[in-house]
């Protein structure tokens, strides 16, 4: 009997053991005969992506709101203060004073939805797609149904 505990093949086997069981050489790797390769070249085909673009929205109400923004400007649906910073890009609630860049800050501005001067402010912006269509200018009033029905109706052309 063996004096190890396991009997598999390649367990805790020497070269030596390998060579005299006959063991086979590696085989070179043999090239690929011509026809369909497995990855473009150039590289992963990108899927069609839907369009994107930069928004600022109140962070109170969700408005969708122009820039820059102005020193004093309100939002026209809630009221808030735009240049505070809860619409400011380096809020958060977790950091010091509430302000990633509070190493820069000599103090805490409170509160943090009022108008303040603050030299770091920079709008939050977001990355919104393009989900929507513009509506179309048909003659005689169409509206979204009647184009429906004739990209439908187009289909079976």
């Amino acid at each position: 009997m063996s004096d190890r505990k396991y009997r598999q093949r390649g367990y805790q086997d020497d070269s030596r053991e390998r060579e005299n069981r006959g063991a086979r050489p590696p085989k070179a790797p043999q090239e690929r005969a011509p026809g369909r390769q497995l990855q473009d070249p150039s590289g992963p085909k990108t899927p069609n992506l839907m369009a994107s673009h930069e928004v600022f929205r109140c962070t109170r109400c969700g408005n969708l709101l122009s820039l820059p923004v102005g020193s004093l400007e309100k939002c026209s649906r809630c009221g808030v203060d735009l240049h505070a910073c809860i619409q400011c890009v380096s809020f958060d609630t977790s950091a010091r004073w509430e302000c990633t860049q509070s190493a820069q800050l000599a103090a805490r501005v409170a509160p943090k939805d009022a108008a303040n001067a603050c030299p770091l402010f920079a709008p939050r912006t977001t990355v919104e797609r393009q989900t929507s269509t513009p509506p179309s200018r048909e003659p005689g009033g169409g509206g979204s149904s009647s184009s429906a029905r004739k990209a439908f109706d187009d289909l079976f052309k």
